[in-house]
């Protein structure tokens, strides 16, 4: 696999079927990835790049180049796969275009990802991660009836590059069945449109969106976090009848209320959500947080605590099934978490993250060019 890719949500792409044995070959401009800039964290790398690009081999080249483009192209002759985000018009103009490639490369499987699309009105827009957010709608239904406020992750890159991994073994499966190659193209915008398919379809038939509700779910309720007497957060969620009947008559000891009007149904539970939050507060009031989760777990609720993002790294569910592999940096070592899939027999290449061009002087040999 061959990748002129940047940023997030293509080195994703890449990096899991790298994390399955492909071998991914990346290019870089002269310089690098700007992903690599993009903080110092881990041992002086980017912890955006230490995450995206393990088990990569680095090709540095300047595609304006003559000599640079026909070594590009010997490598795609040679390829299964070509990764691609580059800025709109990009690829056209370097002729990394799917058409382009197929034509010379018949076995090629083009991977293009976009931020709005190949076509339409806003095809030639830059496409940042939070800008896809605010686009889809995406930032309006996330934070407080106060304030709007970005999730803590790059969402539509993630999701573009999981929908650009999982077409990219489709197009494998379909070459191998039926002998075409078949080019594919993903748009964050798309991939995240298909996320937000829920509240659309609510807002659409409803005529009104979901509510900026922080921790509590917009449309089920009673699902969301609230303080223990000793200030500490529990998050807990019904999902139907029989654990509601529980929550009222086990943890709340309140088996009057399964049955008044306001909350016989998640939707009328959602519509007096503040009488339902007053009840549970109340109750909340008169426990420590040890003795709400001991509560809901012996009514058979799901329940947890919220955690920090250093509870996360200490957590047992990775700690004690060893998801925390040793990979190797170009400054030194780093933990890093398997890849959640897993295939029997197949161990996943935890393999170093390549400073920029370490193997331009191999790959150029192996293509018999002699080094720049």
């Amino acid at each position: 696999m061959v990748t002129v890719e940047q940023a997030v949500a293509a080195p994703f792409a890449t990096r899991q079927l790298a994390d399955l044995g492909a071998r991914v070959i990346k290019v870089e401009r002269p310089g690098g990835d700007f992903a690599r800039r993009y903080d110092t964290a881990v041992h002086g790398e980017s912890s955006y790049f230490v995450w995206l690009n393990r088990a990569k081999e680095s090709l540095t080249l300047d595609l304006k180049a003559e000599r640079d483009r026909e070594i590009l192209d010997t490598l795609l002759g040679r390829a299964d796969i070509f990764v691609q985000n580059l800025a709109p018009g990009a690829a056209a103009r370097l002729h990394l275009d799917p058409t382009t490639l197929q034509a010379r490369h018949p076995q090629l499987i083009p991977c293009e990802i976009t931020g709005y699309g190949t076509t339409g009105p806003w095809s030639a827009r830059k496409a940042y991660d939070l800008l896809v957010q605010c686009q889809t709608g995406l930032v309006s239904l996330t934070g407080t009836p106060e304030s709007t406020a970005r999730p803590g992750i790059s969402i539509a890159d993630i999701a573009g590059g999981m929908y650009a991994y999982t077409a990219i073994l489709t197009a494998l499966y379909t070459r191998a069945t039926t002998g075409t190659a078949r080019a594919v193209t993903v748009s964050l915008f798309d991939a995240l449109a298909e996320w937000m398919s829920q509240p659309a379809y609510y807002t659409r038939y409803t005529g009104h969106q979901p509510p900026k509700t922080g921790t509590h779910h917009p449309t089920i309720a009673p699902y969301g976090a609230y303080k223990a007497k000793d200030g500490k957060e529990i998050l807990f969620a019904i999902q139907n009848e029989r654990e509601w009947q529980s929550f009222c008559t086990d943890f709340l000891a309140r088996p009057d209320i399964q049955d008044d009007r306001r909350f016989t149904t998640n939707e009328a539970r959602v519509t007096h959500r503040q009488d339902l939050d007053e009840i549970i507060k109340a109750k909340l009031a008169t426990m420590d947080s040890k003795a709400v989760t001991t509560a809901l777990d012996k009514a058979n609720i799901a329940n947890t605590g919220v955690n920090t993002v250093h509870d996360f790294l200490d957590h047992p569910v990775l700690s004690d099934r060893n998801r925390w592999q040793d990979v190797l940096l170009p400054g030194g070592t780093m933990q890093a978490l398997l890849p959640p899939v897993t295939m029997d027999g197949v161990e996943p290449r935890m393999a170093a993250v390549p400073s920029p061009g370490e193997h331009t002087a191999s790959i150029l040999t192996e293509l018999g060019y002699p080094p720049a």
